[in-house]
């Protein structure tokens, strides 16, 4: 009698959660961005809501939860409940590097989640201010004459434009000092006023100095030419092969969402990524979108990433404790 009472309450859950996932969504979903407003994970995040919203029908609400690089928004979205109405903005950060850099994670970024959407990579830039030699060639040229004598600024210990910073010593042998702020509003105002000599940073967030002269692009890491910028050489053009690293952005939601709810999410954030008005305004953030992903290629892609950025922490020798 009892196994009959289970077998029937197991079954009519499962009723339940099928009829439930089919009238998805019929309330407001929150999409958790784990950064604070204004910066660059937080601008892309709301460029692809309003495109999700408009296909989904239902709102699609920011909720910022900064802290701990990325890991306490990204922490309590993995435990959430998994039922698509609380969402993740995720970042190479939480999903790539942070595994490698911290010591006791709170979450697991491929079994905590599920990997819905690939939103698109942004790569980082080796920008310098005015007075600094302009090419990668004889940047590298100066420090090297000049050991000890220059810095670099990153947004924090552990971002990758820090990452970056401690692979560009490996690879070329200059001696520069690691100055980490809180943020990159800070850093690249320390940097203007001629404190640092160069700075990692994806282009969204320093277009319109680049525009004023403020700040000069030396090389871009990546394997072709921005889009946005396509005059910036790449690293390997510039000399320094091998050299490419950015920033990325995934949609996801807690492991254990129904599989048509991922997939729903899935083709509505590829919707977005190829409508005319919102790639335009993703392309002005230096976001390259991605080619309609799917969850399984999304989640290959976090995996491939993750074992990159082990070897990069471990090149760096970083740790947060």
């Amino acid at each position: 009698m009892r196994r009959r009472a289970f077998v029937a309450g197991a079954l009519l859950s499962a009723v339940a959660g099928t009829a439930q996932a089919e009238r998805y969504p019929d309330k407001p979903i929150r999409l958790v961005v784990p950064f604070p407003p204004g910066g660059p994970t937080d601008l892309i995040a709301r460029v692809v809501a309003v495109g999700m919203a408009a296909d989904l029908g239902q709102q699609v609400i920011i909720d910022n939860k900064a802290g701990a690089g990325g890991n306490v928004g990204t922490d309590m979205v993995a435990k959430s409940k998994p039922d698509g109405y609380t969402l993740l903005f995720g970042t190479a950060a939480t999903h790539g590097i942070n595994v490698s850099l911290y010591k006791n994670l709170p979450y697991d970024p491929v079994k905590d989640f599920e990997l819905v959407s690939l939103v698109g990579l942004a790569p980082m830039a080796l920008l310098v201010p005015p007075g600094q030699p302009s090419t990668l060639k004889e940047l590298i040229a100066k420090l090297r004459a000049e050991p000890g004598k220059w810095s670099y600024p990153s947004s924090g210990n552990g971002t990758t434009n820090h990452l970056a910073g401690e692979l560009f010593k490996k690879r070329t042998g200059v001696d520069v000092l690691h100055v980490p702020y809180r943020g990159t509003g800070p850093a690249l105002q320390d940097l203007l006023a001629g404190r640092h000599a160069f700075i990692f940073a994806t282009l969204g967030p320093v277009m319109e100095n680049i525009k004023a002269g403020q700040l000069v692009p030396v090389a871009l890491m990546a394997d072709k030419r921005s889009s946005v910028m396509p005059d910036i050489p790449t690293t390997a053009e510039a000399g320094l092969p091998d050299f490419v690293g950015g920033t990325w952005n995934v949609v996801a939601a807690p492991a254990g969402t129904a599989r048509t709810i991922v997939d729903r999410l899935n083709a509505s954030v590829n919707k977005a990524l190829v409508d005319p008005v919102l790639s335009e305004r993703l392309k002005a953030l230096n976001m390259e979108t991605s080619d309609a992903p799917s969850p399984a290629s999304t989640k290959a892609f976090v995996e491939a990433e993750i074992v990159k950025w082990r070897d990069v922490v471990e090149i760096a020798g970083a740790n947060v404790d």
